[in-house]
């Protein structure tokens, strides 16, 4: 059954804040840690096909909701994350497509939606989210930028050999610079916004594999599994807490 092209009241994506920054760098630190446990054991090809129908049936659920709700919208990047990491990573697991190649692919594929996204509806304010049709286009976005981060985060700790901890530092310094540039230069909002959702994919990723890989190959060794697990449930709790913020805020109709 199609989905119906609805309008909404308000947007279907949070507000921006604090606590949207650190569940997002969660999301994007767990979905690293998921696709290296599952790409590395069993068929990578499988393990795409099997996170991609994941990623439908939740992306289904968040497209069906009349309005915003935590669970589902959070539930939809969390598995746009592991669904976007492990397209990057098949692409150079099993492909074996550089690091870089797959990365400049991702950024015009980037462009690419951007622009299409632009042309269709005049506006990528994360804040006008409130057609189906303009969600599409969100959520399409989103996924490519998890699969670029990906391949930058890759790029910086394996090519360049900065190793994940260092990487890491770097993305941490570079996501200031959207920061200080919406808040003290006054920079196009959404600009800044979609330059800092980028970054934060190679960000958590880069810690994730500190904290996840092998100690040979610069890591604590602390198992992908292991890690993968510990964000979610972290994720988890944080999302349920947000969720009953937003339900002790909603007005209630009464006849």
């Amino acid at each position: 059954m199609a989905i119906a092209l609805r309008r909404f009241g308000a947007s279907k994506v949070p507000t921006v804040t604090v606590v949207f920054w650190v569940i997002k760098v969660l999301t994007t630190a767990m979905g690293e840690a998921t696709s290296d446990y599952f790409v590395h054991r069993i068929n990578p090809e499988a393990a795409v096909l099997v996170a991609g129908v994941i990623f439908a049936v939740v992306l289904w659920w968040q497209l069906r909701a009349p309005r915003y709700f935590a669970t589902s919208y959070w539930a939809a990047v969390v598995m746009v994350s592991v669904f976007g990491t492990m397209c990057a990573d098949v692409v150079h697991v099993a492909f074996g497509v550089p690091y870089f190649i797959s990365g400049l692919a991702f950024a015009a594929l980037l462009v690419g939606v951007f622009w299409w996204w632009w042309r269709s509806e005049g506006t990528l304010s994360f804040h006008s989210i409130r057609t189906t049709r303009r969600e599409l286009f969100y959520w399409l976005t989103v996924t490519v930028t998890f699969a670029l981060g990906t391949a930058v985060g890759d790029l910086t700790a394996f090519t360049f050999k900065l190793g994940f901890f260092t990487s890491g530092v770097i993305f941490a310094a570079m996501i200031l610079v959207p920061a200080l540039g919406f808040l003290a230069l006054r920079l196009n909002a959404i600009a800044m916004f979609w330059t800092a959702y980028i970054l934060t994919r190679p960000l958590g990723a880069s810690f994730a594999d500190g904290l996840g890989k092998p100690r040979v190959t610069g890591g604590l060794g602390w198992g992908a599994g292991s890690v993968a697990i510990g964000l979610s449930v972290l994720i988890a709790v944080v999302v349920a807490v947000v969720a009953r913020s937003d339900r002790r805020h909603v007005p209630i109709n009464r006849p």
